[in-house]
């Protein structure tokens, strides 16, 4: 039997003194004041400006004034109760252009970041790279070009040297099966891009990245502790059909093994996804050994579950998602299934290899309709969210799989990439014309959870 985890003085004794409690945001999504002391465009930047990309034409220019106001919002973070609080960093807003020379504004204000969070007590954890990549190297072929290895290398370079005397725990970047499949295959995600030509290079010169990054900031700060983080569906076919099992392989294989089998040292799964088979074409001599890296931790993020069926018309994997709502089943604002035993299958999947040290919950959460009523914002669905998902991490935890965190996202509503400022899934509600804040009841029960 589960214990009771609505007691928040169970949290120590369930999860053990080690387990890291915490709540993740984005710089693109919270920041804004997006071309003010010296920051370059990103390709966000760029891809707002294009009628239809982003719902509701949003744009992330003000998003939740993070950059003006970050004291207002790391104030809130220890009201609480957070203890860490992971956040990225502005590749365009440190190097304008993506490389040379250094904007002193962005060194400074990351500093001042960090900072405050000490103050106050609380843990910062950094990912280098959360999907916004200086418009500047997009215009020189962004993922696309190999040089983008060596503009990242500088980059995290430059990170480690500003930062590393004060951040001890580094995420080199964040989900990179979403933005090189949305940005560079599928199109529906900055900077637009579509097709296999541009799916694979992004895809071998992303994991080229990762690594080398991990490298600098091993070699630079040797007591950092390393990791990055993978966004994780749960998958399963949609009947007991052999072509059903076989297209959940498929996508399995595509959406939650691409990049950590070569980081890990098991190269790509190109068995199960035979197009994947072209990507040997961008390598070079020296890859093999340059596509894999003993990380400290690997961040896991899960939302939902995926439902496979074979689909003749879908080319490369020929495998299609059966839609939630089609399915009858509880949904987010952002139509995807509730379904809380999904977080604890994909760190049951992940467990399953060897070379992963530990493992780290780096973004669970959801998004519904909230609305302000009385001056109260009361999300009871989110709340039981939270709360059924972390039941299945404990049940992981206490079955011996090595989970060693749960961060939460996201600590305010923000700018949701091309679902704009619809979908709402903070912990403190932000009304977007006035930059009010109100602390929801899950954020209240995050805060009563963790005293």
């Amino acid at each position: 039997m589960t214990p009771n985890i609505h007691d928040p003085q169970l949290t120590k004794q369930l999860f053990g003194d080690d387990f890291a409690w915490g709540v993740s945001t984005a710089a693109l999504q919270t920041e804004g004041s997006c071309d003010i002391d010296g920051k370059g465009p990103s390709i966000w930047d760029t891809f707002s400006t294009k009628k239809g990309k982003i719902l509701d034409n949003d744009k992330p220019t003000a998003a939740c004034e993070f950059y003006e106001n970050y004291e207002r919002d790391i104030d809130l973070i220890k009201e609480l109760n957070i203890p860490n609080f992971r956040f990225s960093i502005s590749w365009s807003r440190i190097l304008p252009t993506g490389t040379g020379s250094i904007n002193q504004a962005g060194i400074d204000h990351y500093n001042k970041v960090i900072n405050y969070c000490l103050e106050q007590g609380i843990e910062p954890w950094i990912t280098v790279y959360h999907w916004d990549l200086p418009q500047a190297l997009e215009d020189k072929g962004g993922w696309t070009n190999r040089a983008i290895v060596a503009w990242f290398t500088e980059f995290t370079t430059v990170c480690a040297q500003s930062f590393g005397d004060r951040v001890k725990n580094w995420m080199v970047m964040n989900e990179p099966a979403v933005f090189t499949g949305a940005g560079y295959f599928l199109g529906i995600h900055a900077p637009g891009k579509r097709g296999l030509r541009n799916f694979l290079p992004a895809v071998h010169h992303t994991v080229l990245s990762i690594v080398a990054g991990a490298k600098v900031v091993r070699k630079l700060l040797p007591h950092a502790i390393i990791g990055t983080t993978f966004s994780c569906s749960y998958i399963e076919p949609y009947s007991d059909k052999l072509k059903d099992i076989n297209a959940a392989k498929r996508a399995d294989a595509l959406i939650n093994r691409l990049f950590i089998e070569p980081i890990i040292g098991m190269g790509y799964p190109t068995n199960e996804v035979v197009a994947l088979k072209s990507i040997s074409k961008y390598y070079q001599p020296g890859d093999e050994e340059n596509i894999s890296f003993d990380f400290d931790f690997i961040g896991l993020q899960n939302y939902t579950r995926e439902i496979v069926k074979y689909s003749f018309f879908t080319p490369y994997i020929g495998a299609s998602l059966v839609k939630a709502e089609d399915r009858n089943v509880e949904l987010t604002a952002m139509r995807w299934e509730v379904y809380p035993p999904a977080i604890y299958q994909i760190i049951k999947k992940f467990n399953a290899y060897p070379q992963i040290k530990k493992i780290l919950i780096t973004e669970s959460g959801a998004a519904f309709p909230d609305q302000v009523v009385n001056g109260q914002v009361d999300d009871p669905k989110r709340i039981t969210y939270l709360q059924t998902h972390l039941q299945q991490v404990l049940k992981a935890k206490q079955e011996g799989y090595k989970v060693s965190g749960y961060f939460v996202w996201t600590l305010t509503d923000n700018f949701e990439w091309a679902e704009g400022y619809r979908p709402r899934f903070g912990l403190i509600y932000i009304d977007f014309k006035t930059q009010q804040r109100i602390i929801k009841g899950s954020g209240k029960w995050y805060a009563n959870f963790l005293r």
